[in-house]
């Protein structure tokens, strides 16, 4: 007789694992068909448990799992391989990446461009050639994976974006090239930028620091002022590390 609620061979990667009980994990695990949802991995903390050098972020799993509920009970998690481990910067990025995942992701809420997006990402961050690029593409990637990027293709007055105008833009508006230059709540966007971030091109340095203002200002009003924890990471320095537990500690102020 199946079990009620199994899912057998999902892909997915971990993206927070805490202690739970005595011996078990709560895993958070964005999947493929399922979105984020949360797992126990009863006995994964034990010495010699199976699960426990196999649930480690940033490594693409095949996961099974059975139950009904808000937490589901993990059968197994197969080791797919594929990408390096990450380090320095790029693991920093990764976990930032898990925790903006994290924050503005609903449980079971399957959005099917994000699983892509992250996999793409952690793909870019393993070849760490641009992290301005691959940071960038994932933000701008998960605003608009839920809905809340600007229309890229045409101004507030229903005009094509033209390259050599600026245009102000504000959270759920579109870019809007008659702005008082007094406008606040935005951030002011060349036309060449915007057209870019419509073709998804972050190779120009210019794109990539007024992709940043953009992201920046969205993501804040989607996360209603919360800070995260990665950010600070990043622009202090590396600080300490930890893969058991998914995310970076806090950095120690006095070994920067």
């Amino acid at each position: 007789m199946s079990q009620p609620g199994k899912v057998d061979r999902q892909p997915g990667y971990v993206l927070h694992t805490q202690a739970y009980r005595e011996t078990s994990l709560l895993v958070d695990v964005l999947t493929r068909d399922h979105g984020r949802l949360v797992l126990v991995a009863r006995g994964a903390r034990r010495p010699k448990a199976e699960l426990r050098g196999v649930l480690l972020p940033f490594h693409p799993l095949l996961l099974a799992w059975f139950g009904k509920g808000e937490v589901r009970t993990l059968h197994s998690a197969d080791w797919q391989g594929g990408l390096p481990q990450l380090s320095g910067r790029p693991l920093l990025c990764g976990f930032y990446f898990n925790e903006l995942l994290m924050r503005l992701t609903a449980r079971e809420d399957p959005l099917p461009a994000l699983y892509p997006l992250y996999g793409e990402a952690l793909q870019g961050l393993a070849g760490a050639a641009d992290l301005g690029s691959v940071v960038r593409r994932f933000e701008m990637g998960l605003v608009r994976a839920l809905g809340y990027s600007p229309l890229l293709s045409q101004d507030a007055a229903g005009r094509p974006i033209e390259p050599g105008r600026h245009y102000f833009c504000r959270p759920g508006e579109a870019p809007d090239a008659d702005a008082s230059p007094a406008a606040v709540h935005g951030v002011w966007l060349s036309g060449a930028t915007l057209q870019a971030l419509a073709d998804d091109d972050y190779t120009l340095a210019s794109t990539q620091r007024e992709a940043r203002s953009l992201t920046r200002l969205l993501l804040a009003e989607l996360l209603d002022g919360t800070p995260l924890m990665t950010p600070r990471l990043l622009e202090a320095g590396a600080g300490a590390l930890s893969l058991t537990t998914g995310w970076p500690k806090a950095a120690d102020p006095s070994t920067e």
